[in-house]
């Protein structure tokens, strides 16, 4: 039934490990944000005031730091082009997806985003590393398929149209995102308003675990499930730390609004 949707395990103890030490990684650092234990970026990153916590390996800014987080990661999948040439349709889309994805972040960073404060060093190294590494081991199980039998049950296409929807919704909601701040970029941080904001806090979340999941659609191998099943839920415990810092800072905070899943979550 498994092999319906995906193809089977690798001949790779590396891709395997990974494939079952990302999950566990990804889902413990989600639990630590539900604790309170969070990775210092965004709202939970190093303050901007004359007296800022000190972290243990030090802080950079905010632009440098999410360049940090997604350059790697494009540079990968961009390079996978020329370092894996291939003609397999499933192979190119998933090439196109991930490069496509990673461009967007970093073009966000240069253009659409205002920053002020600072992000952790480990936490910048921790979220670029899980950047990095996950896209080459996805573009390399992916190597690995070629030549076998696909799944019976193609889930490419659909994967596509989700990875549009996805990327779209993710684009959208950071521009409204943006917008919140003042044009001198002072960090004055408001409740977002307008598309899904209305209804749940972190809207730019959930399209973001629609592209991670339709990654996996395209490429259908166990790593990419892995990896998107991870990605959901250290999103889903940023997702309810963010909702949470939200109500601690904002007495007004419409209760009615979720967290990551409208009326539900």
């Amino acid at each position: 039934m498994v092999t319906s949707f995906v193809y089977p395990p690798p001949p790779s103890i590396l891709l395997n490990c990974m494939s079952v030490v990302g999950l566990a990684a990804l889902a413990k650092i989600g639990w630590s944000e539900v604790t309170g234990n969070h990775l210092k970026y965004s709202k939970f990153g190093v303050s901007s005031s004359p007296q800022p916590q000190k972290q243990r390996f030090g802080s950079i800014s905010s632009r440098n730091g999410m360049l940090w987080l997604y350059t790697p990661a494009f540079l990968a999948a961009a390079a996978s082009f020329f370092v894996l040439p291939c003609d397999d349709l499933r192979f190119l889309l998933l090439k196109s997806a991930l490069a496509l994805h990673f461009f967007k972040r970093v073009f966000e960073v240069l253009f659409i985003h205002k920053y002020s404060g600072g992000m952790a060093v480990d936490s910048a190294f921790v979220i670029s590393s899980s950047y990095f590494s996950s896209t080459a081991f996805m573009l390399y199980s992916q190597d690995l398929t070629l030549g076998l039998t696909e799944p019976s049950f193609d889930m490419k296409f659909a994967g596509i149209l989700m990875f549009v929807v996805g990327i779209v919704g993710n684009l959208y909601h950071h521009i409204l995102l943006a917008k919140l701040r003042k044009e001198d970029g002072k960090k004055e941080y408001k409740i977002p308003k307008g598309g899904l904001f209305d209804i749940i806090i972190c809207p730019h979340y959930l399209f973001e675990i629609l592209v991670f999941w339709s990654f996996f659609m395209i490429s259908q191998t166990i790593y990419s499930f892995s990896f998107a099943m991870g990605t959901m839920l250290y999103l889903i415990g940023r997702s309810y730390a963010t909702r949470s810092w939200y109500l601690s800072k904002f007495d007004d905070f419409p209760k009615h609004i979720k967290a990551l899943v409208p009326f539900v979550f």
